[in-house]
């Protein structure tokens, strides 16, 4: 093939160079953040411009933002051609407002905070010591620029998320539900629109609240769902006969989730569901995307709150320490699983 030989993926390359592409890896995550951060796909929505107008968009140096661009072409994130630099099925996503949208994510997971936390991953792996959840959240709290970058990243592909798992699961036998940390309601309203019948509580912080009740008010969903704003580290609201939990645990070590889940289990009526909303780390790993999102997030967990994926077994002991007996594990469409445990006495 001559002297620059081309592979078409790292499986196909000889392996020191595969292992080459995967430590430099982070060349590509920090080209995409400047690439979010510059709204270049937006530039690119009605078709391929040159960089030196690209640059021109973005008040950036054209030059310079042209060699960014070409690490991203060979990414496959952007296209290169003789119009300029134009989208590919990859890019779209990188897109303001296009269903499914991971622009948010690549500015919070490429962006400084993220390389910062994982910038302490040695220590952490010598020492067995991760940062405090509650720290992490804390900041969040005294640094509204940093926490709007993180519910930003948390909210997108919510949307698609909530009807996976409302497609997923019978919600049909339960009369009240209640949605603990459910953030501003994607997930809670999803599965209210889908059952008519079912009445909804949804509880978060203080901070969060707002916004979840005018965002029910714009679903037309303000008389089927009141909003409860508390701290689930002291209680949660009583009355539901079944409980959803979504993305909140991993956040959290064994101490701090046993701590939600028995408060769940004080308000929850008896025989009542509890529904965790998670990702489940495989019983063997495979080098597969999936599995690479997975454990990835789970070591993501680790640098920054402290907390961890966790496998079918493990939310199985963690479901028996707050009274509740894990019944099955229900795929949806993409990585998100339901656990369901029902409350014991």
């Amino acid at each position: 093939m001559g002297p620059q030989e081309q592979f078409a993926s790292h499986d196909e390359a000889p392996p020191q160079l595969a292992l080459l592409e995967l430590v430099t890896g982070h060349y590509i995550s920090r080209a995409i953040y400047v690439a979010a951060k510059l709204g270049v796909a937006d530039l690119l929505a009605e078709g391929p411009q040159h960089s030196a107008k690209l640059a021109q968009s973005t008040g950036t140096h054209a030059p310079t933002l042209h060699r960014v661009l070409l690490l991203l072409a060979s990414a496959g994130v952007f296209a290169h051609t003789d119009d300029g630099f134009g989208l590919t099925p990859i890019g779209e996503y990188l897109r303001t407002g296009v269903r499914g949208s991971r622009r948010a994510q690549a500015i919070l997971f490429a962006g400084p905070s993220q390389q910062r936390a994982w910038s302490g991953l040695l220590d952490i792996v010598r020492t067995g010591k991760t940062p405090s959840g509650k720290s992490a959240f804390q900041f969040f709290a005294r640094h509204p620029e940093e926490a709007a970058i993180f519910n930003d990243g948390m909210t997108a592909g919510s949307s698609e998320t909530a009807a996976a798992v409302a497609a997923a699961y019978d919600f049909s036998p339960f009369q009240t539900l209640v949605d603990i940390g459910g953030g501003h309601g994607e997930l809670i309203g999803a599965i209210l629109k889908k059952y008519d019948h079912l009445q909804g509580i949804l509880f978060d912080l203080p901070g969060v609240a707002q916004g979840a009740r005018q965002h029910m008010q714009a679903a037309g969903l303000t008389g089927r769902c009141e909003v409860v704003s508390g701290d689930f580290f002291q209680a949660v609201p009583g009355g539901g006969d079944a409980y959803i939990i979504k993305s909140v645990i991993h956040d959290w070590d064994e101490e701090h989730s046993r701590v939600i889940l028995k408060n769940v289990h004080a308000a929850a009526a008896r025989n009542a569901r509890l529904l965790l909303v998670e990702l489940v780390l495989p019983p063997r790993v495979e080098s597969t995307v999936g599995d690479r999102i997975i454990v990835g997030s789970d070591v993501n967990m680790m640098v920054n709150l402290g907390g961890r994926e966790r496998t079918e077994s493990e939310f199985g002991a963690l479901f028996e320490a707050a009274k509740f007996q894990l019944r099955r594990v229900i795929p949806t469409r993409g990585l998100w699983r339901v656990i369901e445990g029902v409350r014991i006495d």
